[in-house]
């Protein structure tokens, strides 16, 4: 198996009949990563690999459009038919530990831990997670929030998570192969399509996603002069 991404979701800020929010695998022949957990990305992962199989979970910021799959998750892996070896890896912000906390405690607490073992990013964090290195840069959201680059023999795949332009967002996508970036709109701490493109001019490849509901797919795609991510889709990213 190739180095490759496959789109769950690109939905903003609610899901849509055919489309989950934010989600999306990342695999090579050994190693499979969830790249954000919005809803009904849960479902999607089902199509393509077991969740408790998974070697990490990544998640770039804690807006519920982007993270809130993982209370699903929690209750998939210790009370259903999942089976994890061990808790599930998660990488996320400063917080999501206890974010998880205070969704999932009731008149007991029902502690995060016992499904994930949470580590928390930083600029510059990173993990070597079987054959892929990940290395998380922050950007900017308004909260803390990062971009990811995942490295396999060679080939790099970059994604903005959710910000506006930034120093780091270049970084992020200098040298990738493919460079999926977000184009919500207009506004100090997301991406437009020109935004997409600009930071996109040091990489092979720009995929959008995440079109705002201000844009149409087409217009996005016509002004970044770049393809948009479609559940489903899957690509090879060298």
């Amino acid at each position: 198996m190739t180095f490759r991404l496959t789109v769950l979701g690109t939905a903003t800020p609610y899901p849509r009949p055919g489309n989950p929010c934010s989600g999306y695998l990342l695999r090579t022949e050994h190693t499979a990563v969830w790249v954000d957990a919005g809803p009904g990305t849960l479902a999607e992962l089902q199509r393509h690999h077991r969740p408790d199989l998974l070697d990490v979970v990544w998640i770039s910021h804690t807006h519920a459009d982007h993270a809130a799959d993982l209370l699903p998750y929690y209750y998939a892996l210790l009370f259903a038919d999942q089976q994890p070896r061990a808790p599930i890896p998660l990488y996320g912000p400063p917080g999501l530990a206890d974010r998880l906390e205070t969704f999932l405690a009731g008149a007991a607490p029902n502690p995060a831990s016992a499904a994930f073992d949470v580590h928390e990013l930083h600029d510059g964090h990173q993990a070597d997670i079987g054959d892929l290195t990940l290395t998380s840069r922050a950007v900017h959201h308004g909260l803390p929030a990062f971009g990811l680059r995942a490295t396999h023999d060679g080939t790099t795949f970059a994604y903005s998570g959710d910000t506006g332009p930034c120093p780091a967002l270049d970084d992020l996508a200098t040298d990738a192969d493919l460079f999926l970036c977000e184009a919500d709109g207009a506004g100090p701490h997301h991406c437009t399509p020109e935004d997409a493109a600009a930071a996109a001019r040091g990489a092979r490849r720009l995929l959008l996603t995440h079109i705002g509901h201000t844009l149409s797919t087409a217009e996005a795609a016509e002004r970044a002069h770049a393809p948009v991510a479609r559940p489903g889709e899957t690509f090879t990213i060298r």
